[in-house]
C-alpha cells in the first residue's frame, strides 16, 4: 500500500470513528454543526478518492463544488463554537447575537482576504487563484479562531477540557499545517516535494482527528460561570442591543 492509500484509508476510518464517538458521548446534542462537518468531511473524502481515480477528468469540477460547500460548513462551523462558547449566559443576550456571531466571521474572513495569495500565484488560472485564496482565508480564519479562544479562555472560562477548545485547537493545527502547504505549493515545487507537502497535511488531519478521539473519551470539565469582566462585557452589550431595538420600535410606531 503506498503512503498515499494508508493516509486517506487512515483519515476515512479516523472520521468514521469521531462520527460514533460524538454519538457515543452524546456530543453531537452540544455542537450539531461540528458532526455534520465530520460526516462531510468523511462523504467528501470517500467522493474525492472515487472521482480522482475512476473519473479524473472530472475532478477539477468536484473539487471547486467541493470546496465551494467545505467552505460553507466550516463558516457555520466556527459560528457554532462562538455561540456555544457563550452557553452559560445565552439566555441573556439578544435574539441578534447569534446573526452578530455571524456577521462578525464574516468580517474576519474579508478582512483576511486580501492577505492571502499575495506571493506565488503568478500564471496560475484566475479559477485556480480563487480556490486556493479560500482555502488560505479559511485556514487563518480557523487559526485566528483558535488562538482567540486560547488567547481568551480566562476570561471565558474554558479550558482544554471543554468541548469547544478542543474542538478549536485541532482546528488550529490542522489549518496551521495545511496554510503553510498551500503556501509552499505556490512556489511551484518540484512534483517530489508538492507530494510530500500533501503527505504532510493529511497526516497533520490525521492526528487532529487522533487528538479529538483522545479529547472526546474524556469527561468534559464543567462550564465555570465568565469572569466578572466578561460578564460585564456581555451584559452591557445586551443591553445596548435591547435597548437600540426599543428605540428602533419607538421611532416606528412614531412614524405610524
Amino acid at each position: 500500500m503506498s503512503i498515499d492509500s494508508a493516509l486517506w484509508l487512515a483519515g476515512v476510518v479516523l472520521e468514521g470513528a469521531i462520527i460514533g464517538l460524538l454519538l457515543y458521548t452524546r456530543i453531537v446534542r452540544l455542537l450539531p454543526v461540528f458532526f455534520i462537518f465530520c460526516i462531510w468531511n468523511l462523504v467528501s473524502d470517500v467522493a474525492g478518492m472515487l472521482v480522482r481515480t475512476r473519473y479524473p477528468a472530472h475532478f477539477v469540477p468536484f473539487f471547486t463544488a467541493e470546496l465551494g460547500l467545505d467552505s460553507i460548513v466550516q463558516f457555520a462551523v466556527l459560528v457554532e463554537l462562538a455561540w456555544s462558547v457563550l452557553r452559560p449566559y445565552r439566555s441573556s443576550l439578544p435574539r441578534a447575537t447569534l446573526p452578530g456571531l455571524a456577521v462578525l466571521v464574516l468580517i474576519l474572513g474579508a478582512a483576511v482576504w486580501p492577505f492571502t495569495g499575495t506571493n506565488g500565484l503568478h500564471g496560475l488560472t484566475p479559477e485556480w487563484t480563487i480556490l486556493i485564496r479560500v482555502q488560505q482565508t479559511f485556514s487563518s480564519l480557523r487559526i485566528l479562531f483558535f488562538l482567540a479562544l486560547a488567547g481568551l479562555s480566562q476570561l471565558l472560562a474554558i479550558g482544554w477540557r471543554n468541548r469547544e477548545l478542543q474542538v478549536a485547537t485541532g482546528l488550529g493545527f490542522y489549518s496551521l499545517v495545511s496554510l503553510a502547504a498551500s503556501m509552499l505549493h505556490t512556489h511551484h515545487a518540484s512534483q517530489t516535494t508538492f507530494h510530500m507537502i500533501d503527505n504532510l497535511a493529511a497526516a497533520s488531519y490525521a492526528c487532529c482527528l487522533v487528538y479529538w478521539g483522545i479529547s472526546f473519551l474524556q469527561q468534559e470539565a464543567p462550564r465555570q460561570e465568565f469572569s466578572p469582566r466578561m460578564q460585564n462585557l456581555l451584559f452591557t452589550v445586551a443591553a445596548g442591543a435591547r435597548s437600540s431595538r426599543i428605540d428602533l420600535d419607538d421611532l416606528r410606531k412614531s412614524r405610524r
